[in-house]
């Protein structure tokens, strides 16, 4: 299928995994993806994609990650967050390390917080939000390669939705890593794109 046609606006919805101000921002405690983010200045590129998709008739849904004092509802089998987890600074549920960057965010926008694992469908309301919008083609973006951006694109594959990823608003660390995940990955399980490209089949 060709791109303009994957990309209807009747039938897509973007999907911006946690671009917060405590992941990628300003309360960020972790280095990694903010610095790969400011690096390849995906900031300005996803707001640029979402002001276009949303003057097209899109929503933009933001999945975020955060984390209760107690840490009831978040789960310690994975080392990388284990260790963020030990830090009771990390993006607390309710604080400003949680909120979404506010060059991205619109009164408008979705959101689905989850507690729990690396990737924004399970248990959460991500599908109820794209079947109530009749989506079948999903835009991802945000951070980050490593994992969170892998499992969008699987999950979403695995629930019959087409994936489309512009490989400029999305970031992985180190950011040359972030490459090859886009080439030996997610390449053939999604469509690579630009944000132009969107942009221009959007206008």
């Amino acid at each position: 299928m060709e791109l303009a046609s994957l990309v209807d606006p009747k039938h897509t919805t973007l999907l911006c995994m946690e671009m917060q101000r405590g992941v990628v921002g300003d309360l960020a405690r972790f280095s990694g993806p903010a610095d790969a983010v400011a690096e390849l200045g995906i900031v300005d590129r996803c707001a640029a994609l979402f002001e276009g998709a949303r003057a097209a008739g899109m929503r933009v849904l933001h999945c975020t990650a955060a984390f209760r004092p107690d840490r009831l509802g978040s789960y310690r089998n994975m080392p990388f967050v284990s260790a963020l987890m030990d830090d009771p600074e990390h993006i607390p549920v309710g604080s400003p390390a949680a909120e979404v960057l506010p060059a991205l965010r619109h009164p408008d926008d979705l959101e689905s917080q989850r507690l729990h694992g690396i990737s924004p469908f399970t248990d959460t309301p991500v599908n109820a939000y794209l079947q109530s919008l009749e989506t079948r083609t999903i835009v991802a973006t945000g951070v980050s390669l490593n994992r969170g951006i892998i499992g969008i694109s699987i999950e979403g594959v695995n629930r019959g939705y087409s994936v489309v990823i512009p490989r400029d608003a999305v970031a992985g660390f180190p950011t040359a890593y972030g490459e090859q995940v886009l080439e030996n990955t997610l390449d053939g399980l999604t469509t690579l794109t630009s944000v132009d490209a969107l942009l221009k089949i959007w206008a």
